[in-house]
């Protein structure tokens, strides 16, 4: 299918053929008519994508300083490969659009095959054939509204939330600044609403038309806009007014001031600059609000993903019922669009409508593109080479699931610089845009949205399985279950019942299984592993990780999909632990902090030690209330009359007699990425046996969990396979 998509790294805006997105449960796929270009909103992410890395770095200060953070932790190279990593990651751009449900997912919430839908998302009502919506993003047309209506429901319910925000009632006298679309729609919303509208608009054509649609008047700045307010209300001055400029400028804010009576509320939606004067706002008591999108739902994934509602007792206007609202509004008459759709353009005329729009060459308002529902689309796009660097005829040959930052950023890159030839076959991700961006990027065959292509393409040896962890335990049976060897990102399952699972199937497989436990594998720990020597004696192991503040609403804390950060990534330093100690987990006691921050759960501060069948001692303390900035892991092995020390996988340090060696890394660090997917790769192609033993991956696995019931129980807890 066809989707218009933006690059931040290099600034390109591109219309692209990519796979149909996957249908999930609790949402639906839409077949596209319309969609609606926000053009003040979309503009200013293309502006901000075509400028300089150093001007995007001034646009987005915040940004900056997590760079900066990186830089000190984990050293030059490391944070520009990640951040250039995260600019170069497809946008697809759009956010309200209007179509047909072709499949409903369970729990879609009532929705059925054939329903005429209007929808709102970032990332999810985009400008494509086909898109996925979370049922909280979507709601039924209704029957005397075109599908060109219905596609301006995002904008609609932004504009309903800002009048909701102003907090207005019958005969008021409420001020708009910009008349734009959502300014135009927003002074309908108002005279609906009982007030006395008074538009203000630096382009006749918009002062023209917010006359036509029911403003009391309108007015061009330069007008004295303040004198003719006044005049206009008697004196008063404005009851409320709401801001939907789009500009650098402080202006905006400053003549809101000027033109609001005493105690007026200000309500700002559109992109301005808000350096508050003071005096003004001081003298005049003003209250200001920044509304947020469409209202209250907005960015909490729990509503938007999940599709948890809130009760109508407690929070009467939601998101979508500001988007049912706004529909029902233009059923009656009382908002009217017509007018404000000023140009339509064909989805293969895309870059045409983008380019009217950011070098204005013509007046418009309301952008639309327009589908054609008849075409083919495809869960699967082949990919146009250029080159075939990588296709050597006796390489292994390579399926991706799920390219997400972590593959992305850290673990294709590894791929590139193996030793071995590689065939990259297939990659295969939930958003086909993300797909296509690294299918073309690092040179597979082709992207495609059914995981299951992968599973059964003969051609494929191995499958690489990097999507949330959830998922990898059902997808390593699968993928065993059809001939493959698997390499699967930690952590290996999320339970004991998946883990019973994945021993039987590994059992009565073939194939092989390695998880992505890469510290063992950096060149820091092989290095220190070497100069101790074979472990003969009971050695003591101390890691101490920083790993930093993740919020409460990640999907790593949710029980379903992440399972918590003990499970998702302590056992790391388990696997690490077992590495170093030549040796496997016996028992394991853990004590978590007793804190007051509401923020952060308090398993993310945790205390774990571990004792090991050869009486050897690990010892985890695992920190996510610390400086992002302060160093993130710290590695010593004391043992032997020997110590070593692995400075976050940037240095190392071995003494022993009074003697020091060490191997150090100045630019960045090596977490063991490259040397895990090379012992990968050679085993695979020389048909040996994969590097880590099964069995060692199912007693990390195991020890979390009994981590996990030692902090619940109070008490240590035995590491036993015969549970399984």
């Amino acid at each position: 299918m066809k989707q218009v998509i933006q690059n931040y790294k290099t600034g390109e805006l591109s219309l692209v053929e990519v796979p149909i997105p996957a249908a999930k449960a609790g949402g639906i796929l839409v077949r596209n008519v319309n969609s609606l270009v926000s053009a003040g909103t979309e503009k200013l992410m293309i502006d901000l994508a075509q400028k300089s890395l150093l001007r995007k770095a001034k646009a987005r200060p915040d940004l900056v300083k997590k760079v900066m953070d990186k830089v000190k932790s984990d050293g030059l190279m490391e944070a520009y490969k990640q951040a250039m990593g995260r600019l170069d990651t497809p946008v697809p751009l759009g956010y309200s659009c209007a179509g047909r449900v072709e499949q409903a997912g369970k729990h879609a919430g009532g929705f059925n095959r054939g329903h005429r839908v209007a929808c709102f998302g970032s990332s999810y009502a985009s400008h494509a054939e086909m898109v996925y919506v979370p049922r909280n993003l979507a709601v039924q047309i209704p029957e005397s509204v075109s599908y060109e209506e219905a596609a301006l429901v995002g904008l609609g319910a932004i504009a309903l939330h800002a009048v909701r925000c102003a907090d207005v009632s019958l005969g008021e006298n409420v001020a708009v600044i910009g008349l734009g679309l959502l300014g135009l729609l927003t002074v309908q919303l108002l005279n609906a609403s009982g007030c006395n509208v008074f538009g203000i608009d630096l382009k006749e054509q918009r002062i023209q038309l917010a006359k036509q649609l029911s403003a009391k008047a309108a007015i061009r700045p330069e007008q004295d806009v303040a004198e003719q307010l006044n005049r206009l209300t008697d004196g008063n001055g404005a009851d409320s007014v709401i801001i939907f400029a789009s500009t650098e400028s402080n202006q905006p804010i400053e003549q809101a001031a000027e033109i609001a009576r005493e105690r007026a509320n200000i309500v700002v939606p559109g992109m301005v600059r808000l350096d508050i004067p003071r005096k003004i706002f001081y003298e005049k008591e003003l209250n200001l609000v920044v509304s947020r999108s469409t209202g209250p739902g907005i960015y909490d994934p729990d509503y938007e993903e999940k599709g948890q509602d809130y009760p109508i007792s407690y929070v009467r206007w939601t998101e979508r019922r500001n988007m049912q609202q706004f529909l029902e509004l233009v059923v009656d008459g009382k908002v009217k669009l017509d007018k404000l759709i000023t140009h339509r353009f064909s989805i293969d005329q895309a870059i045409q409508a983008y380019e009217m729009i950011m070098e204005n060459t013509e007046p418009y308002i309301g952008v639309l593109l327009q589908y054609d529902t008849q075409r083919t689309l495809s869960s699967k796009v082949v990919i146009e080479k250029k080159r075939s660097k990588r296709k050597a005829k006796n390489g292994v040959s390579v399926g991706l699931i799920g390219a997400g930052q972590y593959a992305k950023g850290t673990l294709l890159p590894a791929i590139k610089r193996v030793d071995i030839p590689l065939k990259l076959i297939g990659v295969a991700t939930a958003s086909g845009s993300s797909g296509r961006h690294v299918a073309g990027k690092y040179g597979f065959d082709y992207c495609t949205t059914d995981y299951t292509e992968l599973l059964n393409d003969e051609d494929i040896d191995v499958v690489l399985i990097t999507t949330r962890h959830n998922l990898h335990a059902p997808m390593t049976i699968e993928a065993l279950k059809a001939g493959k060897d698997v390499f699967v990102e930690k952590p290996l399952a999320m339970n004991i019942e998946e883990l019973s699972e994945l021993i039987s199937a590994v059992d009565e497989n073939p194939g092989q299984v390695m998880v992505g436990f890469n510290r063992r594998f950096s060149p820091f720990t092989t290095y220190a592993k070497e100069l101790f020597g074979p472990i003969n004696e009971a050695v003591v192991v101390s890691c101490r990780v920083n790993a930093g503040y993740v919020s409460k609403d990640s999907w790593i804390h949710d029980p379903k999909q992440g399972g918590g950060r003990i499970i998702g990534e302590v056992c790391h330093f388990v696997d690490l632990i077992q590495y170093l100690s030549d040796s496997l987990p016996e028992s394991v006691y853990a004590e978590h902090i007793s804190g007051t921050n509401e923020a952060m759960p308090d398993r993310d501060n945790v205390a774990i030690t571990i004792k090991l069948r050869n009486g050897s001692v690990g010892s985890i303390i695992y920190v996510a209330d610390g400086d992002k900035s302060y160093p993130r892991e710290k590695v010593e092995l004391f043992g032997k009359g020997s110590v070593a020390v692995i400075d976050n996988f940037r240095s190392m340090r071995f003494i022993k007699n009074g003697k020091t060696r060490k191997k150090r890394n100045y630019l960045s660090i090596d977490r063991g990425h490259t040397g895990e997917m090379n012992a990968l790769f050679i085993s695979i192609k020389e048909g040996k046996d994969l590097p880590v033993d099964f069995e060692e991956y199912v007693y990390t696995t195991l020890a979390t969990f009994k981590i996990v019931e030692s902090i619940n129980e109070g008490k240590a807890m035995h590491v036993d396979l015969s549970e399984l």
